[in-house]
């Protein structure tokens, strides 16, 4: 429920997208899913306004009634934690000195996939620019395990490769900006080598046709400034030899 005498100032509900939690100092948490924000503004009338930590106290009890968790506190900003009925569900609060209040609230879950990674497609972008962004390949957030998501993607990158025997690829992980920038490079120069072993392991394509590499957050392909932009930039590209 909603703090009594607030009411919904506006709110945004987003199908699917991505946020950073804050984690703690100098920490953040990728959570990708539903998205919802809500922001809420007090009743003209009301006189005797909450304070911020009465805010936050208020939402982080309730939460913690419903067996959730407390992530990080700052300064007028709190991150929460529940798993209920097998869903992940992260929160943020934050509260101003003029008790006008937000929830940032996602629900982790995998993206539905709604364009097909396609063999025809990728040899198409290669012939007119010589690289082609794939992005059907997922990961573990910070990490380079390949998610099990990422093989119809593969699939069709070994169907690229048998239909030219003469096609030799870079494998290239890109990051995007959040975070170490050698940590970034590091990142996705193994992110490249994931999808290259995959590729030879799983799809008996042979190691001299590819070779791996990382850019880090060294070629965008938008801006940094919104979790768009940054899911955007976070991708593997093949680059023709």
């Amino acid at each position: 429920t909603r703090m009594p005498d607030f009411w919904i100032h506006n709110c945004d509900i987003k199908q699917f997208d991505a946020y950073e939690f804050f984690a703690g100092k100098g920490k953040s948490e990728h959570v990708e899913g539903a998205l919802w924000k809500l922001n809420y503004y007090p009743q003209a009338a009301l006189t005797a306004k909450p304070s911020e930590l009465q805010i936050m106290r208020n939402f982080e009890n309730a939460i913690k009634k419903l067996g959730g968790t407390t992530v990080a506190t700052d300064k007028g900003k709190e991150t929460l934690k529940l798993t209920k009925d097998g869903k992940e569900i992260w929160i943020e609060v934050r509260a101003e000195f003029t008790s006008k209040h937000s929830l940032l609230i996602v629900q982790k879950e995998a993206m539905t996939q709604d364009i097909v990674a396609n063999a025809a497609a990728f040899a198409s972008d290669l012939k007119s620019s010589g690289h082609v962004a794939i992005y059907g390949i997922y990961f573990d957030t910070n990490k380079a395990t390949l998610k099990p998501e990422s093989t119809a993607a593969l699939d069709e990158i070994t169907k690229l490769l048998a239909t030219d025997p003469t096609l030799k690829l870079y494998v290239v992980g890109h990051t995007d900006n959040t975070g170490n920038v050698d940590a970034n490079l590091k990142l996705s120069q193994e992110r490249g080598e994931a999808v290259l072993q995959a590729l030879v392991r799983d799809h008996g394509v042979a190691t001299a046709r590819l070779k791996a590499s990382g850019c880090g957050p060294f070629s965008p392909v938008a801006p940094n400034d919104s979790d768009e932009g940054k899911a955007r930039n976070r991708r593997v590209e093949l680059v023709k030899q």
